[in-house]
């Protein structure tokens, strides 16, 4: 490649000066980041020429993909409404049944040809004659509201922008709806366009410049405003988050007053979730005083901590969630980072455990209280989602809908096991493979994980996966500190001054497998998206001799401006921020960008990105790919995938994800030696 530009910028941190030549990468548009992202593509395209397995695997994933995907269903008013996708479809089909009869409400298959437009959340009405629906283009954290009439079968001219994360929430009389938006692009500065959240009431049939505002908090611009409506359907209530921080507050107010929103729990002690009420006693999930969850009763007339009522003490395992239906709180509990069902009376008194027929996680839950029916989707890495009904009254556990694949997953097994992190902390790990497999440390490996914000990797299929088993190898999951596999402490344990915790959570993985004689090092890859992608990339910089191969994907790299990019401000609560004096040694101390060492053989890295990516920018990947180039033994091979017309993931269609899984296997198997 030929001499590659060097900015001479220096800043100085606390005290600490840190050079960052490759800034100008993050202007995509410049003339300079336009030629190296070209070369950097060819190169990239040179790369999988070579690659002799490519043809076979896509044929092979085509045919493990193409099966029909259920989603959990929602039943309003007799109608039931699913969405469906029957194989090779990009996007996933909204369908309605009612009485027998099938019929299509929103394909999003049709909203563009190459299926880079998807429907990312969609909204019932409670008479169900309307939904209002979200869409997001070429995987865009940015989204737009439209609205159907569904009985009338027709798409109506409501049309919402400037939306990001917000909830869609009917009035109870099907008026409208209440969802959150920012500024328009161009009325406030570039760094508050994802700042200044706002609440607004959209009456069906006018414009949006015509909308209600609800709720707006100027003086905390950062603040995050998510609508829901109360059961009985006479409140409406707000979930405020500052950034990804667990802890949140919750507002409350009659939804008929004029009157502001009274700022309920108010002091973001504790993460807080509404599940039902009976008055003006409101019933929440928290984990307030209790890391693994409880669910309190609060009076919003009398909401001092002193007059709750606990009604739900914490349990050995971690609440997930809780849904009410009638008189029955449903608990899903999380065991051993697999999923649980138990039934407990209104008043806190235990029922029983509903018996799941495989060892796995839940993908979803709806409910039906007109006919004290829970619906919910059951998926493990060996099963695609089964949809099941649960009567409550007569205990009984139907089939809703269930896939068939093509291929025979009966060959392969998963395992659970415990090992020692660094520190001695006992860590979970899922490891699935071929029933026959010899422990000869021979067989390639693909260690996957994320530890980070909240997030347990509980067992989940993906057909992709199966042809890593196919191929002959080992797929194993790290449920590391900084997910929620055992509640916030577990969080808290790997977020922060304790981030280095999840880097050495990993690394024990890893070892342990070739201790295990699953594999040895030259044969360990390892992969990760996202906060993921950190994870890799700093345990790949850490490690070097440990591992045979690296996919790292819309990863997070420069830990000392990650904030500085679109909405990376909101992790600050989880990372720290280098303007901190505090926090700046420990992020120094492992962004993967500061810690690439002159000289060093690294092994093979895939670093894969996404031009349309606004959420993790791919300023990120590109800085570290430059630098690696310039600093790694020049034996290192060094990878960039740039992917077009493509985000973070979100909605990416069926056809991407086989593309770019053809690069994954054909990387791997070139590389794993």
């Amino acid at each position: 490649m030929t001499k590659v530009k060097k900015d001479s910028i220096v800043e100085d941190f606390h005290g600490t000066k840190v050079s960052d030549p490759y800034r100008w990468l993050e202007n995509p548009d410049s003339t300079d980041s336009i030629e190296w992202s070209n070369q950097l593509g060819k190169e990239c395209a040179d790369y999988f020429t070579t690659a002799p397995s490519q043809h076979t695997d896509k044929e092979k994933l085509e045919a493990l993909f193409h099966y029909t995907k259920h989603f959990v269903p929602e039943k309003v008013k007799g109608t039931l409404f699913y969405q469906r996708n029957e194989g090779l479809q990009n996007q996933a089909v909204l369908y309605k049944e009612k009485n027998g009869q099938e019929s299509i409400v929103i394909d999003p298959n049709r909203l563009s040809e190459d299926g880079t437009v998807a429907m990312t959340n969609y909204a019932i009405s409670y008479s169900g004659q309307y939904i209002s629906f979200a869409t997001s283009t070429h995987g865009s954290d940015w989204q737009e509201i439209h609205a159907i009439d569904v009985a009338n079968n027709e798409k109506l001219e409501d049309h919402i922008q400037h939306v990001k994360f917000s909830s869609i929430a009917w009035s109870p009389d099907d008026s409208g709806f209440y969802y959150s938006r920012f500024p328009e692009p161009g009325t406030v500065s570039p760094e508050d366009e994802s700042n200044f959240n706002t609440v607004y009431f959209h009456k069906l049939g006018t414009k949006q410049q015509d909308d209600i505002l609800v709720h707006e908090q100027p003086e905390d611009k950062e603040l995050m405003f998510s609508a829901f409506i109360s059961d009985d359907k006479k409140y409406i209530g707000l979930y405020v988050n500052e950034g990804t921080a667990t802890e949140n507050r919750i507002y409350i107010k009659p939804i008929n007053s004029e009157d502001a929103f009274i700022k309920f729990l108010d002091q973001q002690d504790a993460e807080y979730s509404y599940i039902t009420n009976e008055g003006s006693l409101f019933y929440f999930q928290t984990n307030h005083l209790a890391p693994m969850g409880r669910v309190v009763a609060i009076d919003i007339n009398a909401p001092q901590k002193e007059n709750w009522k606990e009604v739900i003490s914490e349990q050995q395992g971690v609440l997930e969630y809780v849904v009410a239906l009638n008189e029955t709180l449903v608990v899903a509990v999380q065991q051993d980072a697999h999923h649980q069902l138990h039934l407990f009376s209104k008043d806190g008194v235990y029922k029983h455990e509903i018996e799941l027929p495989i060892l796995g996680s839940l993908t979803d839950i709806s409910r039906n209280k007109e006919e004290d029916i829970l619906y919910f989707g059951l998926t493990s890495f060996l099963n695609p989602t089964t949809v099941y009904s649960y009567h409550v009254g007569s205990n009984e556990l139907d089939v809703v809908a269930e896939s068939e694949m093509t291929v025979d997953t009966d060959p392969f097994k998963t395992v659970q096991v415990f090992y020692p992190s660094k520190d001695g902390t006992k860590v979970p790990m899922f490891i699935t493979y071929r029933k026959d497999l010899e422990l000869n440390g021979q067989n390639p490996v693909l260690l996957y994980g994320y530890g980070g914000f909240n997030v347990s990797m509980t067992p989940s299929f993906n057909p992709a996966v199966l042809r890593w088993l196919e191929k002959g190898g080992v797929y194993a999951v790290a449920n590391l500190r900084g997910g929620t596999e055992y509640g916030e402490a577990w969080h808290k344990a790997g977020m922060l001054e304790n981030k280095q915790n999840v880097f050495d959570d990993f690394i024990a993985a890893g070892e342990w497998l070739i201790t295990n004689n699953y594999t040895r090092k030259e044969k360990l890859s390892i992969m990760g998206g996202s906060n993921g992608g950190l994870l890799v990339a700093a345990c790949m910089v850490q490690r070097p001799d440990l591992f045979g191969a690296v996919i790292c994907r819309v990863p997070v790299i420069d830990m000392l401006r990650y904030h500085k990019f679109t909405i990376g401000r909101y992790w600050i609560p989880e990372y720290g921020s280098a303007d901190n004096a505090e926090h700046f040694p420990f992020l120094y101390a492992y962004s993967p960008l500061h810690n690439v060492e002159a000289g060093i053989k690294y092994p093979p890295l895939l670093i894969a990105t996404a031009e349309s990516d606004d959420r993790v920018v791919p300023a990120h990947a590109k800085k570290f790919a430059a630098t690696l180039k310039e600093k790694a033994h020049e034996d290192s091979t060094i990878v960039l995938r740039l992917e077009s017309k493509a985000g973070h993931g979100l909605g990416k269609p069926t056809s991407k994800i086989i593309e770019e899984w053809v690069n994954f296997y054909a990387f791997l198997d070139k590389e794993l030696k």
